[in-house]
């Protein structure tokens, strides 16, 4: 019920190769297929498929695993408390809302 991302990472259904790859019928053109995807953590916020990029230790995630681990505990964690407030009923409904928003297409 709730995407986070760290900053860092991407999300997409297709690597940009993959996309290049069908659109152009080449991988060359990976670097414009990865634009045009907006796969970005920061990307993908502003299109509201993920509620909230993550932080990573200086360096990356990789640089310091404890320190990655503390935060993305302390994510869960409140999400878990906002979540389990909810009811069943309204947990499903702001779920498919969610996910309404996503589908739609604005010029």
């Amino acid at each position: 019920d709730r995407i986070a991302i760290l900053e860092n990472a991407y999300y997409s259904v297709i690597s940009p190769e993959g996309c290049a790859a069908i659109l152009w019928r080449n991988k060359e053109n990976a670097e414009e297929a990865a634009k045009a995807l907006k796969l970005t953590a920061k990307d993908l916020l502003k299109l509201g498929v993920v509620d909230e990029v993550i932080s990573e230790p200086i360096g990356g995630a990789h640089r310091n695993p404890q320190e990655m681990a503390l935060r993305l505990s302390r994510v869960i964690t409140r999400y878990l408390n906002e979540l389990s407030s909810l009811s069943k009923e309204d947990l499903l409904q702001e779920r498919y809302a969610k996910f309404r928003r996503m589908g739609q297409w604005e010029e």
